[in-house]
This record gives structure tokens, sequence and C-alpha cells, in this order.
């Protein structure tokens, strides 16, 4: 990815951060991002962030943000439930649980 060593952190969005968000969608001409996101930052600037609800990136395309990108995919599927792990069925396990 780099020829140097960079600090990378992804993170949940901050209120603050609607201006960052908006900043990448125009970087990357689309619309910004709505609702929660996971962002990337690479040495404290943020370079591409992904909607948690539906998936959209937005990434700096004056920054080689390919790999940033496939990490942030990962993590935002980690986040989301298994259809066999939504909170339902996860009350269902607990009182099986209890029950026993």
């Amino acid at each position: 990815m780099y020829s140097q060593l960079h600090e990378m952190v992804l993170r949940a969005d901050r209120p603050t951060d609607e201006s960052t968000l908006r900043r990448l969608a125009a970087l990357d001409s689309t619309r910004p991002i709505t609702g929660r996101a996971l962002v990337a930052e690479v040495d404290g600037r943020a370079v591409a962030a992904i909607g948690l609800t539906d998936g959209r990136v937005v990434a700096d395309p004056f920054v080689k943000t390919s790999e940033v990108v496939e990490l942030l995919k990962v993590r935002a599927d980690r986040m989301q439930p298994e259809a066999d792990e939504r909170p339902h069925r996860l009350v269902d396990r607990f009182r099986a649980v209890v029950a026993a």
C-alpha cells in the first residue's frame, strides 16, 4: 500500500465528521454518505469512508485507497448482524439458556 510505515485508523464517524464526509464525496464526485459511517484515516487524515446502512464508499481519488477501502468493507461487514444473530434470535437463545 505505502512504501513507508503509516498509521491507519478505522473509526466510527463523529458528529464533527459531516464536513469531512462532504469533502470526500466532493473529491469522489458523488453525493455524501448519509447515516452512520466508518471513516478511515491515514496519518490523521480522512481518506475514505463507508456508509453502514448502504455500504456506499467515498474516497479521496488522489490517494491510493484501494486497500483501505477493502479494510473498511470487511470491518463494516463484521459490524452487521448475521441473519441468525438478530436481536430477536439472541433473546430466544437467552430464554433457552435461562430455562435450562
